[in-house]
């Protein structure tokens, strides 16, 4: 294996980390700190409880974080999940910049309009980390 070849496996094994850490944290703030701003961003549309789909999102982010941090062997298929779930709580995101509702700091349309254009990094993220884009590529 090459320097250049190991480097990248290690960076992208840190970045692995990072993200399952960012993950957790940010399950943990749903059940706790951020439980109220996360709500807001639940869609009206959703015909589900917005308190319910918060706990629940915030419960899957803390597995999925604690799946990057431990399930090494199946890492890509790990990566692939979070990259869909990246995908699925999208509109949220979506809904927050359309019904101009502020939350984490997020007050300005343009501010809500930056991190709409986040997402697509957070899905790049997994699967980069996790050598699912390798995966990704062959089917």
């Amino acid at each position: 294996m090459s320097n250049r070849t190991r480097l990248g496996s290690w960076l992208r094994a840190i970045s692995q980390v990072g993200l399952g850490l960012f993950l957790a944290s940010a399950g943990f703030s749903h059940l706790t700190v951020s439980r109220l701003a996360f709500q807001a961003q639940v869609p009206t549309w959703l015909p589900l409880d917005p308190d319910f789909v918060v706990l629940a999102s915030g419960v899957v982010e803390i597995l999925l974080g604690a799946a990057l941090l431990l399930l090494w062997r199946v890492r890509a298929q790990v990566g692939l999940v979070v990259a869909l779930f990246f995908i699925a709580i999208f509109p949220g995101n979506i809904n927050q910049f359309v019904n101009g509702i502020d939350a984490f700091g997020l007050n300005t349309d343009m501010a809500r309009g930056v991190r709409l254009l986040f997402q697509p990094v957070l899905v790049l993220w997994a699967l980069w980390s996790t050598g699912a884009m390798r995966l990704v590529r062959r089917r």
